[in-house]
């Protein structure tokens, strides 16, 4: 009887592992060529503003890496993430740089790279628990063996939360901007780059001091890194 049981819960859960790796890997190879057409995080502030009594506001409209402005990668790259290109999702010194900080009681910092926010936004949820954080762990690794790094940055870019109801690039262009995410100039990317860590809080539109003093230094690092390679090697 007990191993009747045992045997029931072990074929339960070798199929439910499978059927997590399999949906898992199909989903990111279907989302390395086809839009996403939406995120956890756009149900859950849907979700926020409806127990608020408060009227719905999605704005979100995909756009190819090759409709945004070029300013606009180098500028999340230059702010975010200047090891993009380099690491295989995880910057490892940043993540020993933020654990010495926290130990030494210093502000704490964040360490997640593009790759990371990427893999979280599309396929997990806003959340700091130890299975979140494992998850993010496994979809990072799977984007970015087969993802390139440019479709990773395309998908950030249209998937990322850059405002109270805005997500994307073509979004915040038009409601912060009024203009398409190609028209956007050097200084409106950097100042959306400097409200990412805090999209609510920080408004693109309505820059504070601090906003101003960092868009500043992003668009010193912009300078430095030149540009953000737009195309795959293998497409060129």
């Amino acid at each position: 009887m007990i191993a009747s049981f045992f045997n029931k819960v072990w074929k339960f859960l070798k199929w439910a592992i499978i059927a997590f790796f399999g949906t898992s890997i199909l989903a990111v190879v279907i989302y390395r060529w086809l839009p996403v057409p939406c995120s956890p995080l756009m149900f859950i502030r849907c979700g926020q503003q409806l127990k608020a009594g408060e009227s719905l506001k999605l704005k979100h409209q995909w756009v190819p890496l090759d409709s945004i402005s070029t300013d606009l990668p180098l500028a999340v790259w230059s702010s975010e993430d200047q090891n993009f290109l380099t690491h295989n999702g995880f910057d490892f010194g940043q993540i020993k740089v933020a654990v010495q900080d926290k130990m030494e009681g210093k502000r704490e910092r964040g360490a997640s790279t593009i790759s990371q926010q990427t893999a979280k936004n599309v396929f997990l949820w806003p959340s700091h628990s130890w299975v979140r954080k494992g998850l993010e762990v496994y979809f990072t690794v799977l984007i970015e063996t087969i993802w390139s790094k440019q479709r990773i940055m395309e998908v950030y870019l249209n998937t990322i939360e850059m405002g109270d109801g805005i997500y994307g690039a073509e979004a915040v262009a038009l409601e912060h901007f009024g203009c398409r995410a190609k028209e956007l100039t050097r200084n409106q990317c950097a100042m959306i780059a400097v409200s990412l860590p805090n999209p609510i809080r920080m408004n693109s539109a309505s820059p504070s001091a601090y906003m101003y003093r960092r868009q500043s230094w992003v668009l010193r690092q912009m300078r430095y890194l030149g540009e953000f390679p737009m195309k795959e090697k293998n497409a060129e």
